[in-house]
């Protein structure tokens, strides 16, 4: 070998799993196709959309693009860890069908990681867009406060448990590279649900390795009517309901996880708050007794929550008043 040979780039497994938005994923597979930096795989697993999208993604007339279509709907967080599954690369990152990167994330994120063997990780802030590709630039910076981008030195984190669990600062579904053959995907189970990024963010606390962030924006996270976050408030009940469920299933776990002990209050508050969100998503469908043992059990690890309260009083009253009471349609 020439001592002036160069040494080959490792290789970046692109994630994109999808679901019924052939725009969307058209946007998402050109920013990853575009990337400065060239040696990915683009690996788009398609959770038996309506409309088959291999069409679509043979358009393209890249090779680096692997197409996987289920037979029948697998769920989404199956289909997630199934993409994660197939990735041959020394390197992993998500990209929802509905959002983007810039042409620089992959260049920009990786030599933090090449350069240091003790990374799980490195991730970056991100814009807001909606549902027309815009920049919502006061929702971007909103983003980044509420999430506490803003005030995260840059570098490496040694010790990053309220980082990623508790400011939930680390977008690893959206703005985030992870070294692969670090994390077991099997120990994902189906109970995580929709909070599998959150799960993942846990289990790279708890490896033992460290994280860097590179705090320049440059993924682009979509805001619309279909994304799991709108539609598990009041107008997706089914939704609610799974979301609680995957809260308290989540939050139970760091809750007895004695290395994440200092911290320990505060998902003890989240996992109650879960109890009564589950409740009143169980009330809604009709289900009032079951609704009322995630009341009581909330009230009772509590000495008094107004909001669980009178979720429990409204548990008794007429189906259709309490709809209206919520309002819900």
């Amino acid at each position: 070998m020439s001592i002036n040979a160069k040494v080959p780039e490792p290789l970046v497994s692109v994630i994109i799993p999808t679901y019924n938005r052939p725009e969307y994923l058209k946007q998402a597979i050109t920013s990853a196709v575009q990337q400065t930096y060239q040696n990915i795989e683009i690996i788009v697993s398609d959770n038996c959309s309506p409309e088959n999208l291999q069409t679509l993604v043979e358009s393209f007339a890249d090779p680096r693009i692997k197409f996987w279509r289920h037979p029948e709907n697998v769920g989404m967080l199956n289909n997630q860890m199934n993409a994660f599954k197939m990735a041959q690369g020394k390197y992993v990152a998500s990209l929802h069908d509905d959002d983007m990167w810039n042409q620089d994330f992959l260049a920009k994120i990786l030599p933090p990681l090449e350069a240091n063997p003790n990374l799980i990780l490195a991730f970056c802030d991100q814009y807001i867009i909606d549902a027309q590709s815009q920049i919502n630039h006061a929702a971007t910076e909103e983003n980044s406060r509420s999430y506490q981008r803003d005030q995260i030195a840059s570098g490496i984190h040694r010790n990053f448990q309220k980082i990623g669990l508790v400011d939930k600062s680390i977008p690893t579904a959206a703005a985030c590279v992870i070294r692969n053959g670090l994390i077991n995907w099997d120990s994902i189970s189906s109970e995580v649900g929709g909070m599998w990024d959150l799960y993942l963010t846990y289990l790279c606390c708890i490896s033992g390795y460290s994280v860097y962030y590179y705090p320049e924006k440059l993924t682009y996270y979509r805001e619309h009517e279909q994304t799991d976050t709108m539609l598990s408030g009041r107008r997706n009940i089914q939704a609610k309901i799974r979301k609680a469920k995957s809260e308290i299933f989540c939050y139970k776990i760091f809750m007895e996880d004695m290395r994440l002990h200092e911290f320990h209050s505060h998902f003890r508050k989240l996992w109650l708050e879960a109890h009564t969100t589950l409740g009143i998503g169980l009330m809604l469908d009709q289900q009032s007794t079951a609704a009322r043992s995630y009341f009581w059990q909330a009230l009772q690890e509590q000495k008094f929550n107004l909001r669980t309260l009178t979720a429990l009083t409204l548990s008794f009253t007429p189906q259709i008043l309490t709809k209206k009471l919520l309002g819900v349609a």
